[in-house]
Formats: C-alpha cells, sequence, structure tokens
C-alpha cells in the first residue's frame, strides 16, 4: 500500500531485513520511500530557509562536524544507516544529516531570522496510564507542519531474531516518535528544549539515541542507554515493558 500523504489515506507499513549491513538497511528504506522523502525536504520550510543557509555559513562549519563526527562515533552503524538512507533515496546526505540534526541545530540559528514555530517546545504530548484492568499509553502527533504527510512505520527486522515497528519521519532515523521491540520494550518521545546553558553543542543527537533504544532489552537497558549517551538537548522518554506493565 502506498502512502500518498493525503489525509484519510493508510500509512504504508515497510518491512526490511534482516540486511548484510546498516547501510543497505537505510538504502532500501531510502529507495522505498524516495519520493516521499524528496517531498518533505521540498516542503520542510525549516530546511529550505534556516538550515540550508546556515550550513553554508562559516560559523556553521564546527557545529555540523562536532555533531558528524561524535555521533558517528557513538553510533557507526545508525550513522551508516542514515548516509544509506541519503544514498537511497537520491538526496543529498547534507540535507538527511540536517533533518536528523534538526533540534541540535536549531538552537544556534541567528534568532533574528528564526522561523516562528522552529524550536516550539509544543511538539506531542502524552497520556500513559495504567490500572489493574487496563494499562495505556496515547500518544499525540502534533509535530512540526512539514511532516504531515510525510511518515511511515518501518519493521526493522535485525540479527539474532529481534525486530521492531517504528513509526518514522522521513527521511528521519527510526523513530523520532514512538516504537516498540521484539523485547517488549516500548516507547514514546516528548520535545523539551533546555535552556541555551544547558546544551552540549556537537553532542549526541535524539535521532541517534531513540534509533538505539529501538534494540533494548527491556527498561534497565533502555535507561542505560538514555544515559549513557552525551545528548545534546533535551528529549522526554516515556519507557513501556509491555510484558511486566513497567513505565
Amino acid at each position: 500500500m502506498e502512502s500518498s500523504g493525503v489525509e484519510g489515506k493508510v500509512l504504508e507499513m515497510f518491512e526490511v531485513g534482516p540486511c548484510e549491513s546498516a547501510y543497505q538497511m537505510g538504502f532500501l528504506i531510502g529507495q522505498r520511500f524516495s519520493n516521499l522523502i524528496r517531498s518533505r525536504l521540498a516542503r520542510d520550510l525549516i530546511l529550505q530557509d534556516q538550515l540550508l543557509p546556515f550550513a553554508q555559513t562559516p560559523q556553521a562549519q564546527p557545529l555540523l562536524k562536532a555533531l558528524a563526527d561524535n555521533n558517528k562515533k557513538k553510533f557507526p552503524s545508525y550513522w551508516d544507516e542514515l548516509i544509506g538512507t541519503a544514498e537511497g533515496s537520491g538526496v543529498p546526505v547534507l540535507h538527511i544529516i540536517l533533518i536528523n540534526f534538526r533540534s541540535e541545530i536549531v538552537p544556534f540559528l541567528p534568532k533574528n531570522k528564526l522561523i516562528s514555530n522552529a524550536d516550539s517546545p509544543d511538539d506531542c504530548s502524552d497520556v500513559l496510564i495504567i490500572s489493574d484492568s487496563m494499562a495505556t499509553v496515547a500518544h499525540n502527533e502534533d509535530a512540526y507542519v512539514a511532516l504531515f504527510g510525510h511518515t511511515y512505520f518501518i519493521k526493522g527486522m535485525l540479527s539474532k531474531g529481534l525486530s521492531f515497528i517504528a513509526y518514522t519521519y522521513a527521511g528521519e532515523l527510526p523513530s523520532c516518535a514512538f516504537g516498540f521491540n521484539s523485547h517488549g520494550l516500548a516507547f514514546t518521545l516528548n520535545s523539551v528544549p533546555p535552556i541555551k546553558d544547558e546544551i552540549v553543542a556537537g553532542g549526541i543527537g535524539c535521532n541517534f539515541i531513540s534509533r538505539d533504544l529501538l534494540e533494548a532489552s527491556g527498561i534497565h537497558d533502555a535507561l542505560t542507554r538514555i544515559h549513557s549517551s552525551e545528548v545534546s538537548v533535551g528529549h522526554s522518554y516515556n519507557l513501556i515493558e509491555i510484558r511486566t506493565r513497567q513505565r
């Protein structure tokens, strides 16, 4: 079923893997959703009017290099997956890098030229309820308007039998919103923008941490993965262990 971005259409779920490499997984995802990724990039005003012009300036180069170097070192396979997504979709690698690091770059954009909702603190919201008779998680996907009609589900089949399902923004690593894996670990994400003094310039990107959570074996492992990452900006992680009903 093809996802067209038109309201009312069912989102496509693309099953991919097991693959010989992380690059191949990214390439196949990029290839499958090339039209959707291209459409998202063309309509993304923050990318076109803010991130791309900023990326051409001298002051942007140390930040972009630090983001690339640190995230590639910490998560080399996910970096390869990102590069594969770009090359599979046929779009410039820089464009894919910029949308995956939007949250980490926006705080450094010139404030006099910043689009009003570029650093909005109102991205997404969740309700989690647990009682003796029920356990419910509700996630409201009210993020950046350019993402409307530019999302899909990825069912990733990894080595050793691990698999995950992730709601994915076109061109970005799975998942910046919510997902779960065959270990029974699920999560949803909410934006928590830090104050300027709390930002670690060139630190680990939120997209890379959430991609890593898709391979966590449980809540304790997920917390270890979150805490061990030198995160650049804030994020709220709502963790759920399906088998034990922990959250």
